[in-house]
């Protein structure tokens, strides 16, 4: 009798045994989900040379309005409907949503309605010699269990790519109002540029017409008429060169517009684009509302979730199940009292022996998560890179502003001086043409340095992720119930 109890016990406990080591196992096991922290400047370094002297325009929300422009906030509007880019990422956000929803709903009570119909032998109790059909109708419900927090965690995860997807699609938008805005006033530049050009081309035609008047009354050889002949079809090539950019870019802009480039227009007009001034003393913290940088941030948080998700598959499988209904070898005797039938159970499911199988799984979570990691400083380092780039564009091209307009005046002095000397013969033709071309070379560079000014505006606003006002940082929409009570409020950058 002592030994069948010491046999009895010793089975009990070997039954046991692998429930206590996974329970042992659950209590070292974390589902605390952290956002990652990066170490940032207090400033950034290129900033102290680079603000601007006036009110500085601040650009939050619709930040394009700063610069003072009704047709850019109309072409931005239009590309907030119709972009595709925007509505590819808004269709990978509803998708991430559902599966969110999906995932969520493996920790609710699942019920479901059953019915059927068997025939063969033995069917009937009294009649089993016979044939004779079983009709069955009933319900069931099952109930998983999540002590350990694995169904919890991959909702965690879940809904966290589905707020990674949505701060990709406030990117996707940032994104392109940048480049509608990029373009847009890309078009206006060389608008002011195709004005300047064709004047230069009026004010040789009209050099060419007095040269040749000169030629037939004998004081100017023909080599001086060629000589304004190849300036005038040199500028004139150059004014075509202009108009096929334009339309290159106009067809682009179409695209972002999500518009047929066949179908869309914009008239020249005179650039009118107020030029914000850039607030001295941007903190780093600013980049806290680039979605880029939070959609990274959420994607880490996500892939930390499927760590505990993929350490809890060591951990037991508990559901509960229950169901009733009726059955019966007569359809009119289904729905009786005494055809009813109930069940209920629990099922307790722990595996021992899968080849590692579990093992593999957690180190591919832990991969998926150094992956992550590496993108989410990748994403980080990017953006203090962007901003130091675009705060050096402003500062030198603000310095390089300032010495191109001393050359486009004196360059114009040059070329009004040459002219008047020349119509009184003081000075060759070979002077006046050589003043009128330092004056178009340095008018259009300075058209270039402003039209650069204004790119390297919007870039600055797009790597802060969309203005430099007070700073906000990138909160989703998403419902945050679903995250665990141990998860931090995840800055991006902290």
């Amino acid at each position: 009798m002592t030994s069948s109890i010491s046999l009895a016990a010793g089975a009990l406990r070997a039954a046991w045994l692998p429930l206590v080591a996974a329970l042992v196992l659950a209590g070292c096991a974390s589902s605390a989900v952290q956002a990652p922290s990066t170490v940032a400047p207090v400033q950034f370094k290129e900033q102290a040379a680079t603000a601007r002297t006036g009110a500085p325009a601040q650009a939050n929300g619709a930040w394009w309005r700063v610069f003072n422009d009704p047709v850019l906030d109309e072409l931005v509007d239009r590309a907030a409907t119709r972009n595709t880019s925007i509505q590819q990422a808004a269709a990978r956000l509803a998708e991430a949503r559902a599966l969110a929803r999906t995932v969520d709903a493996d920790r609710s009570v699942q019920v479901g309605l059953n019915g059927g119909a068997s025939r063969g032998q033995g069917l009937d109790r009294n009649q089993s010699n016979r044939p004779s059909t079983l009709l069955n109708a009933g319900a069931s419900v099952s109930y998983e269990l999540d002590l350990f927090g694995k169904l919890s965690g991959a909702s965690n995860a879940a809904a966290l790519d589905a707020q990674s997807r949505e701060a990709l699609l406030q990117s996707a938008k940032l994104l392109v109002q940048a480049e509608v805005a990029q373009s847009y006033l890309a078009l206006r530049a060389i608008d002011d540029e195709r004005t300047l050009v064709r004047e230069t081309v009026e004010a040789y035609r009209g050099t060419l017409d007095l040269t040749e008047r000169r030629e037939r009354a004998g004081d100017l050889a023909e080599l001086d008429v060629a000589r304004v002949q190849t300036e005038l079809a040199s500028t004139e090539s150059d004014a075509l060169a202009l108009d096929r950019q334009r339309a290159v870019a106009e067809h682009a802009l179409a695209v972002l517009l999500g518009e047929v480039a066949s179908d869309f227009s914009l008239p020249p007009a005179a650039w009118t684009s107020a030029l914000p001034s850039i607030p001295a003393g941007l903190p780093s913290t600013v980049l806290e509302r680039r979605p880029d940088v939070a959609a990274a941030q959420r994607t880490v948080m996500a892939a930390q979730a499927r760590v505990g998700v993929a350490q809890n598959a060591w951990f037991p499988n508990i559901a509960l199940t229950g169901g009733g209904g009726y059955a019966s070898t007569d359809l009119g005797d289904l729905f009786k009292w005494s055809a009813r039938s109930w069940g209920i159970g629990a099922l307790l499911s722990l595996p021992i022996l899968d080849g590692g199988r579990r093992e593999a799984g957690v180190q591919s979570a832990s991969a998926q998560l150094d992956g992550a990691l590496a993108s989410y400083r990748t994403e980080v380092l990017t953006a203090f890179r962007e901003v130091e780039d675009q705060l050096a564009s402003l500062r030198l091209l603000d310095a390089q502003s300032t010495v191109q307009g001393r050359a486009v005046t004196s360059a114009q002095r040059a070329t009004s001086l040459s002219d008047s000397r020349y119509r009184n013969g003081l000075v060759s033709q070979l002077d006046l043409l050589d003043a009128r071309r330092s004056e178009l070379r340095n008018r259009r560079q300075a058209l270039q340095v402003k039209a650069a000014q204004y790119q390297a505006t919007v870039g600055l606003i797009r790597a802060l992720g969309g203005g430099w006002g007070e700073a906000q940082p990138f909160a989703s929409t998403a419902s945050a119930t679903r995250l665990s009570s141990a998860t931090p409020s995840a800055n991006a950058l902290e």
